[in-house]
């Protein structure tokens, strides 16, 4: 008892002290990791999302344009284009360097947000670039959390804890359209406007704004010296028999992602559906404001939605191990249902289907509480198949190709903008040509056989 008392007490940022190679232990102190790691995904999703809640503000006070908003948000998947370089460096140097360098970019770029000048047009520029910065931090926040799992937590909790990882950032994009609107006064909305005195409604606007940006500022400096003072790479031991495997270079493991078949399957069940619900999101606001329903509201209800039947789901996997393909064909059965139902609502003049906003609410909801509640499962599922290629590298594949097909889904939109309805069944069929593809893949547990027999 009292030895292992002091090796909890153990610090972790030097060597691990040397042990039988079949020793195994899992520590307590790995929540605090998950937390770190989860408090620092949502920061980095909210700051994302700073903008489109508060763009009518913004447009107001700091001369915004609807090319701005759109490209404040591309800034996170234009982020991911060093992808690969994160991977790299996750999966040779560990958590802790690539943790901090996310968390150094981020206040980097909330920094330069937040910089006080008064010149509008150096002002925007600055914004740019430090949401470009924010971005960067993103292919350590989205593909960190299995690797994560798999060093701090024993099997039958990894499925839990990549659900929280990774499904905390979704969580800080939601928080966004609560806390922005919040602090920045909406422009129809100011004390100032009421007095006819524009000059004055834009000043109080435009402070408003910065002490957002300010506040935000803080929490990533104060989350950089968190991860700073406290983030180890590894525990003292490691909690399964897979986390003390060895894994495949960095060489091998590409050749290896891309000679499996079954794993290019599953990446694109993964990535198509992905990458279009993000496009889809996006002109949302087109979509459903003919029709009196606010997208802001669905979008946040769908992702609190999805992280809650997430982590529910991700617990219920972990105490019946081997069904992930089970799940997954539950949740995109509800996806491609809850999608149809909404593109044949919309498409009323020939389904004469009632419009209201209860049936507009339940299927948008729906659809995107499936989708979004499925990653972690997929991410699982992608370490499984491909074992003993390293996490990072897997999931970094896997978010760079999604994030492709919402970048062609965005450049097809650039040319045809002006009747976006085509979206509704374009994501109805991702997500039936994902249900497809998960029914025919043939699930394997290479991780999971290792733990449970060598452990028997």
């Amino acid at each position: 008892m009292w030895a292992a008392e002091e090796e909890e007490r153990r610090p972790l940022l030097g060597p691990p002290p040397c042990h039988g190679s079949s020793s195994s232990r899992v520590f307590g102190r790995r929540w605090l990791v998950l937390g770190i790691f989860s408090l620092l995904g949502f920061v980095q999703g909210l700051v994302w999302n700073s903008w489109g809640p508060i763009q009518n503000s913004a447009r107001r006070a700091l001369g915004f344009t609807t090319r701005d908003i759109s490209l404040l948000v591309l800034w996170g998947p234009i982020g991911f284009v060093p992808c690969f370089l994160f991977t790299w460096l996750m999966d040779t140097r560990g958590l802790r360097l690539t943790v901090v360098l996310a968390a150094l970019l981020m206040s980097i770029g909330t920094l330069l947000r937040c910089i006080p000048i008064n010149n509008l047009l150096i002002k925007r520029w600055l914004i740019h670039t430090g949401q470009l910065f924010n971005g960067l931090a993103g292919p350590v926040v989205v593909n960190a959390p299995p690797f994560l799992s798999t060093t701090w937590f024993a099997p039958d909790q990894r499925a839990t804890a990549t659900a929280i990882a990774s499904l905390f950032n979704y969580f800080g994009g939601a928080c966004a359209f609560l806390v922005g609107p919040l602090v920045v006064p909406a422009p129809n909305g100011t004390t100032p406007l009421l007095t006819g005195d524009l000059s004055q409604s834009n000043d109080s606007i435009k402070d408003h704004i910065q002490a957002l940006l300010f506040a935000e500022f803080a929490v990533t400096v104060l989350l950089l010296a968190v991860v700073v003072a406290y983030f180890p790479s590894h525990p003292p031991l490691p909690p399964s028999i897979a986390a003390a495997s060895q894994r495949l270079n960095y060489r091998t493991s590409i050749c290896r992602l891309l000679g499996n078949f079954r794993f290019l399957m599953i990446a694109s069940a993964f990535a198509m559906p992905l990458g279009i619900l993000a496009g889809w999101t996006g002109v949302l606001d087109i979509i459903v404001t003919p029709l009196k329903v606010d997208a802001g509201w669905i979008g946040f209800w769908s992702v609190i939605g999805g992280c809650v039947v997430g982590i529910l789901c991700a617990r219920f996997a972990d105490f019946f191990r081997g069904i992930l393909k089970l799940i997954l064909l539950l949740l995109f059965s509800g996806a491609t249902l809850s999608s149809a139902w909404f593109a044949l609502t919309c498409f009323n003049s020939v389904t004469h289907l009632p419009i209201t906003r209860v049936t507009l609410y339940t299927s948008c909801i729906l659809t995107g509480v499936f989708i979004i509640s499925s990653v972690p499962f997929f991410f699982e599922l992608f370490v499984e198949t491909v074992y003993p290629v390293p996490e990072g590298i897997t999931c970094g594949f896997v978010t760079f190709l999604s994030n492709i097909f919402m970048g062609l889904l965005l450049l097809f939109l650039a040319f045809y903008h002006t009747d976006v309805s085509w979206l509704n069944w374009c994501l109805t069929a991702s997500c039936m040509f994902s249900l497809v593809l998960i029914l025919l893949f043939k699930e394997s547990y290479d991780r999971l056989y290792l733990d449970v027999l060598v452990s028997v």
